[in-house]
Formats: structure tokens, sequence, C-alpha cells
């Protein structure tokens, strides 16, 4: 039996684009092609809906049926394109299926040659465990628990192990050197591996610069950035690194009257250990000037912090998505997984491995854990058969942030009958959308959108990835071919 609702979509699939008629024609007229409605059930909708876009670039989808894992229509379902940060999505079901959601990442301080009378009697060792959360605030409280525990000397060196993942100078080393957004990653890492950076009109008419690991309670000066300012007006930084330090200029004609911008920091030991020394000393503990180790010797646990359960970071990082949280989980996951990774591609390439394994994903091949990289792919039929599974599992949606359905304006539509909760994965010219949405009548699917212009993309310069010309609009334009697919398929197959 024909329902009401095909009757209905049928109908308006052969009205789309043409007028009606009050009186036939004298003559017989040769047939005029006409129009596919967008919300005429099939794949000719779903082909018109994406061609009237007019989205330079590839774009391709995928969208199925959450309970039975019916697999309701696609576009290129098979074909492979960038996933920019969607792919943290498959970040987190790879942690949680290897860590488990209530494993905990552990910062740890040791000491070797025992401590008597308050001396440590050995060396002083500030231990990295993957955290990706390790903050100011953090090393303080360490720090405070030494001056309780007694500890007043340290004989011996004081050292800082990161050895725990493999370090990696930056996340994508296509990206400028000063966004924040690829700084580099080791096994210890403090304030996202960010330095701050500000600079203040001085009395003289010069500059007053600080380069320091602040948060709200602490605002410790650091020895392992620095920055001097120089009269040009291009290139807006540079970097170099000079014995383990950074070492940063920026252009004054840039500046203006005064601010502030978080910086990459790319020797993430000598930073932790810069940091934690200042803060001993704040505490009565006066330690060396910090070295790294690559071994980690035998020795006894002093203090230690550790940070909060997988699921909630794993919720900070998709919201938030969070470049260095997705590498530091997605290693320590094939850390625990398969062994230490030798590097963060290898790594990817094994969480590729369990993502066929697990999920059938024969087609997804990634570089890192975050979706900075543009050489990773993914299909929409393979996240989105992935998303079924996750859905049937209980995981992941809880995860996921609610995607907010705009007007015509970029205005948020409140109360809108279709409700989503997905990750947004968003490149210069490349633009992804995955997770489930739920329509009017209670229907739940789990989609998978990725559009780009890699055309475009592969032209640009590394000096234009921050902010190349044309990219916002593209970007903007494929946001609104996201919208529609979801309206399509809220109408098609949930009305």
């Amino acid at each position: 039996m024909t329902s009401r609702r095909t009757f209905l979509l049928s109908g308006l699939a052969a009205l789309a684009g043409t007028s009606a008629l009050a009186n036939a024609p004298a003559v017989s007229l040769r047939p005029v092609a006409r129009k596919v409605s967008s919300l005429a059930a099939g794949a000719d909708g779903l082909r018109a809906l994406i061609e009237r876009a007019g989205l330079p670039g590839d774009a391709v989808c995928a969208v199925a049926d959450v309970k039975t894992g019916k697999l309701l229509e696609a576009s290129g379902g098979t074909r492979a394109l960038p996933p920019a940060s969607v792919a943290k999505a498959l970040t987190a079901l790879y942690a949680l299926d290897v860590l488990g959601a209530n494993h905990r990442f552990e910062t740890r301080i040791l000491a070797t040659g025992g401590v008597a009378g308050g001396v440590v009697n050995g060396d002083l060792i500030l231990a990295g465990g993957g955290d990706p959360l390790l903050n100011t605030d953090h090393l303080a409280l360490l720090a405070k628990s030494l001056k309780s525990a007694g500890v007043r000397e340290v004989r011996g060196k004081f050292l800082v192990w990161d050895g725990a993942l493999p370090a990696v100078a930056t996340i994508d080393p296509d990206q400028p050197d000063h966004v924040g957004y690829s700084p580099a990653v080791s096994g210890i890492a403090l304030n996202f591996n960010r330095v701050h950076f500000e600079w203040k009109r001085a009395a003289g008419g010069g500059w007053a610069v600080t380069m320091d690991a602040r948060t709200e309670k602490y605002r410790p000066e650091v020895a392992t950035a620095r920055m001097a300012i120089q009269s040009r007006a291009v290139p807006v930084f540079t970097y170099a690194e000079k014995g383990g330090v950074d070492h940063w200029t920026v252009a004054s004609k840039a500046l203006g009257k005064g601010g502030a911008r978080w910086l990459p920091v790319r020797n993430p030991a000598a930073y932790a250990g810069d940091v934690f020394r200042t803060l001993a000393r704040a505490n009565g503990i006066n330690l060396p000037k910090p070295q790294e180790t690559r071994a980690l010797p035998s020795s006894a646990l002093l203090a230690q912090h550790h940070s909060p359960p997988l699921d909630v970071m794993l919720k900070a990082m998709l919201k938030y998505s969070n470049n260095l949280m997705a590498e530091m989980i997605g290693m320590s996951a094939t850390a625990a997984r398969a062994g230490r990774p030798a590097s963060l591609k290898a790594s990817a390439a094994e969480m590729s491995r369990w993502a066929a394994a697990k999920y059938g994903m024969s087609a997804t091949r990634l570089v890192d854990h975050s979706g900075l990289g543009e050489d990773s792919r993914m299909t929409p039929a393979d996240l989105t058969g992935a998303l079924v599974a996750a859905y049937k599992a209980g995981q992941l949606k809880p995860l996921l942030k609610p995607f907010q359905l705009r007007d015509a304006k970029g205005r948020t539509v409140k109360g809108h009958p279709i409700k989503v909760a997905a990750k947004t994965g968003t490149l210069n010219f490349v633009s992804g959308l995955g997770g489930f949405m739920t329509a009017a009548d209670g229907t739940e699917l789990a989609f998978a959108i990725f559009s780009a212009d890699e055309k475009t993309r592969s032209r640009l310069t590394r000096a234009q990835r921050e902010r190349p010309p044309g990219a916002k609009s593209w970007n903007r334009r494929a946001k609104q071919l996201q919208q529609q697919l979801i309206e399509r398929w809220g109408a098609v197959y949930g009305s």
C-alpha cells in the first residue's frame, strides 16, 4: 500500500519546477525536462540537491537508519575525502575501545636514590604520562605536594621524561609556524603546549613583552620561549629553534596598541620543566636547570596528578575540537594496543587498521588522530557504518555536542523539529559533518557529509594556510549544503 508520505513526495517531485496549466494545449508539445525536487525520494532527489548547491569541488554523503543499519541513500558514498576534524569522532571510539571510559592519565614526580631528611639524594624526575589537560595549576599542586612531603633539596639532577609518546615537532608541518592549533606533541604537555605572548606599550614608547605559562591563578614567565620585536610589516611572525629554546620575532607594524595571543610550544619537555622549576622555587625547593631524559630510571613515587576520566576528556575534545588532545589520546591508545608507536603517522595507521577490523572501514586512511593533516582520507559510507555500530553500543552520541540548524541569515533556529548531535570538521576548502539526527517523528539516522575543493587547496602556499582568500565563503556554502541535506533526510525519511 502506498503511504501518504510517499504519495505526497511523489506529487512534489512531479510538480517541481513546473506551472499548472488552466487548459490543455491545442497541439501536442515536445516534452520538457522537468526539474527534480530535492525532496524527491531516491538518488535523483539527492543528486539534484547537491548539484543545485553549486559548491566547487566534491561533495559526498551517506545516511543510514541507526536501528536497522540500512543505508538509506548515498552520493559518492565510497569516495574518500579529507575528513578534517570529523576524524576526532573515530579517535574517540578508538580510545574508548582500547583504553576504556574510566582511563586516567598520570603525571608523576619521581626520585632516584631515596629521600632522607627532606633531601632527595639522587635525581628528581617530572614524568609525563600522556595527559593532554595538564596545566600550570596542576604543576603547582605537584610542587605543593613535594613541600608537604618535606622535600627541601635535590642533590642530583632535575630530569624531565616525555618518552611515553613519540616526539612530534608539529602536528601538521604544512601549517604556519605560529598557529596554536598545531603545536608539538610528546609524552608531556602543558597548557596544550602553548605559551602566552602579551605586548603592551611601554612608558618610553617601546614595547613591554611577556612570554608566560599563565592560568587564572599563576603567570610564571618562561625561559624556553623568547620574543623579539622587529621593525617590519611582514611576515607577522618568524620562528627558529636555538639550543632547545623557541625564538620568535614579530613585526612591529602588526602590534597595534597592544594585545595577546597563544603561540605553539616546540619543546614540551623543556617548557614543562622550566615552569615546574619556577613553581617549586615558590615552595622553597630549589631545583637545578631541567634536563631531558630519554630513559626512565628506577625510582620512587613522590607525588602524582591524575587527569579526569577519559570519557569526560573525550567530550571536551569533541566540543572544542582540540587537536593536541586528539593526538595524545590517539597515540596513547596505540601504545596500549600495539606498543609505543614510532611516529604520529604510524599511530594513525594503527588506528586505521583498528577501524577496518572493528567497523569494516576498509577505505579509511588517516595520517593523524585530529584530522589536521590534509592527506587523511575517509569515505562517508565507512563513517556512517561506524556510527551505526557505535549507536547500538551506546557510544559516542552522548559525547557529541548539539549541531544548531540555522535560517537563511545564519541565525540559530530555536525549536527546530530536527535535532542533530554531530562532529564538525573545517579546514580551508574542506568541510565535514558526521553524527546523528533525530527527525520530527523521532526517526533516528546516522550520517556523514564530506566536501572538499582539493584543487584550490593544493594551490595555497604555507603562508596562506591561516586565512586564504575565498575560504570563508566556500566553507559557509559547504555548511549550508550540510543543513540542506539534513533537512532533506528529515523530510524524506522522518515525516
